[in-house]
């Protein structure tokens, strides 16, 4: 799924090279002269590079990478999903905002694409039951979010939603982390429950995430999710605007499913839990303190 969009993103570099390439490819000289870009061609050009952004940030329909990733370490899930690879493609769209600026129909597309592919993941994290393919498929309905905002030329919005979402994002993976440790490597939270009192702040910590990313303020998500449903609003997308209102109230639906079950749901086994899961107990209090307040 990645190699296709790189084929986009690439074939987008070769075609922006050679309708510019005399007269530099940094982002000022591109920004001066995107005027002398055919507009068919620049079309065409914000497409292909769209095409990169959909396979990095796990758009319909290159997402299907994302559930398998999560085989990795807990760690490098946290890192890819809250701060490196899966914002990559939003960050693109926001710094080529001078072309996406005048080519309409694409924005437009990409809106649509960031609207489907959030009401999509948020249906899928539902019926999920590993706790990481839950936050994973949350982070690819997040980033849908994000193409909502960048796609109507909310791209402050966007950005903004990339970082208060780096927070709480990793804060739950981390989170997530620890349980898996303390529980001797299990990842599904059918096995688990019941872990509130014996894992105290963790419960803390994952309750701050959950009531950041489901958009209850004072928490950070409340405004950069606020501010994008605003945005649609405002901008007449009437539909884009429903379909992002419901999949706010999904994700408070399937986060809230995963605390309950795995903190609060009694268990069908006594758990003995590793001790490991207390080294990350300072990292988890840096995240929420960025999930408060971010």
């Amino acid at each position: 799924m990645n190699r296709i969009g790189d084929f986009g993103f690439i074939s987008g570099l070769a075609l922006l090279f050679l309708q510019i390439g005399s007269t530099g490819l940094d982002f000022t000289s591109l920004e001066a002269n995107i005027h002398l870009i055919p507009h068919s061609s620049l079309n065409l050009i914000a497409f292909l590079l769209f095409v990169g952004a959909m396979g990095k940030s796990a758009q319909i329909p290159l997402y299907i990478w994302l559930p398998d990733a999560m085989a990795g370490p807990t760690p490098v899930s946290a890192l890819i999903h809250a701060a490196t690879m899966l914002t990559a493609g939003v960050y693109m769209v926001s710094r080529f905002n001078f072309i996406y600026a005048i080519t309409q129909e694409i924005v437009l597309f990409i809106a649509y694409i960031g609207a489907i592919s959030a009401l999509l993941a948020a249906l899928i994290a539902m019926r999920q039951d590993d706790i990481k393919k839950i936050l994973a498929y949350s982070t690819m309905s997040q980033l849908g979010y994000m193409f909502m905002a960048v796609g109507l030329g909310a791209y402050s919005y966007g950005i903004f939603h990339v970082f208060t979402h780096a927070f709480f994002k990793a804060l739950l993976f981390m989170g997530a982390g620890a349980i898996i440790l303390a529980l001797h490597h299990e990842q599904d939270i059918k096995k688990m429950g019941a872990l509130k009192d014996k894992m105290p702040f963790i419960f803390i910590m994952m309750l701050i995430a959950t009531l950041a990313i489901s958009g209850i303020p004072p928490f950070s998500g409340f405004f950069s999710k606020d501010a994008i449903l605003n945005h649609l609003f405002a901008s007449g997308e009437y539909l884009i605007f429903i379909m992002a209102l419901l999949t706010a109230g999904l994700t408070s639906y399937y986060m809230f499913r995963l605390l309950l079950i795995v903190f609060i749901s009694p268990s069908s086994k006594e758990h003995k839990l590793l001790p490991q899961a207390k080294l990350i107990q300072f990292t988890l209090l840096v995240l929420s303190i960025g999930a408060l307040f971010a």
